[in-house]
């Protein structure tokens, strides 16, 4: 195991460079001038010139990557172009928020889908099994713009059962005031897809052998589901999970902006707005560590659920 996980960090090294490198070429061959943008209606040679010095972008280009490469190293991306913050005191700003909102989301989501597709499962065929199945294929072909506007109009502005939007400083108001509209909306919007999709595990788990073998042997219902059905299943469960844990950086951009929460997602889209290289990078780099840390991390969870798997 040991040996598995030295050998996969190691293997992390030339993706980061890869990341970096095609980062680094998408912003200085497609991505344009961001001196034109930060100057405004400055729009002279002296501007221009003040700007890229100031910014660095009249070095030679090799120069300007060597030093991307040493920011990514130390993690330290440097002061914000529009802003001229720390990027790194700016994202610790924004972390949090977006932290509580979208694991919030994720934790009760998961909970919900894992019990709903389990049941459901269980009543393989029945007319439950058939009314769910229908509810969330709607459900999934709704956009989930159309769910946050309905829900906003309905709850907040019309019922008055939630703040329109809004954050504050204390996280106690936030989780009793702030947080449930959001918190509700952005569960619904991922129930129906992965109710359909945990079923369908549970409902290839429940056709096996293993399961007919239970039930001779006179095991109850429950056990069998939680004990065995359950825990075969989850390697792609565990998988849906993983990949969707790297994302928790960046938030729920809809639902932050839509709802004034000061999140990643509304930092990344302020960011592109202003073309706000330090910040995009910095976060683009966060997500790439975070995806490869995460899917080493699936590997182990996957090794730790099932014996059987052999780690190459």
């Amino acid at each position: 195991m040991l040996a598995y996980i030295v050998r996969r960090v190691w293997q992390m090294v030339p993706t980061l460079f890869g990341v970096m490198l095609l980062l680094f070429v998408l912003f200085n061959w497609v991505g344009g001038d961001p001196s034109y943008i930060l100057a405004g209606k400055n729009l002279s040679a002296e501007a221009l010139a003040g700007i890229r010095q100031q910014l660095g972008l009249d070095l030679p280009l090799p120069q300007q990557f060597l030093i991307f490469v040493k920011q990514v190293l130390t993690l330290d991306f440097g002061t914000s172009w529009s802003t001229q913050q720390p990027v790194s005191a700016l994202l610790h700003s924004r972390i949090g928020p977006s932290l509580l909102l979208t694991g919030s989301i994720l934790l009760l989501g998961t909970v919900l889908a894992i019990g709903i597709a389990a049941l459901v499962a269980y009543l393989h065929g029945s007319l439950t099994d058939r009314l769910v199945t229908l509810i969330a294929t709607c459900a999934m072909s709704v956009s989930a713009l159309v769910y946050i506007i309905a829900g906003q109009y309905w709850l907040a502005f019309k019922c008055g059962w939630f703040p329109i939007m809004g954050w504050s400083d204390s996280t106690l108001d936030n989780l009793l005031h702030y947080l449930p509209l959001p918190l509700l909306l952005g569960v619904i919007v991922g129930l129906a897809p992965d109710i359909r999709f945990y079923r369908s595990c549970f409902v290839e788990e429940l056709g096996h052998d293993y399961v007919r073998t239970a039930r001779a042997k006179g095991l109850s219902e429950p056990v069998i589901m939680l004990k065995h059905v359950l825990r075969n299943a989850m390697i792609p469960v565990v998988t849906s999970l993983m990949m969707s844990l790297p994302y928790l950086m960046m938030g729920a951009m809809l639902l932050e902006t839509f709802f004034g929460i000061p999140g990643m997602g509304k930092e990344v889209v302020m960011a592109v707005e202003r073309s706000d290289f330090p910040v995009i990078k910095a976060i683009t780099i966060y997500i790439a560590l975070a995806t490869m840390l995460f899917n080493l991390l699936t590997d182990i969870v996957y090794k730790l659920i099932d014996p059987r798997v052999q780690l190459h």
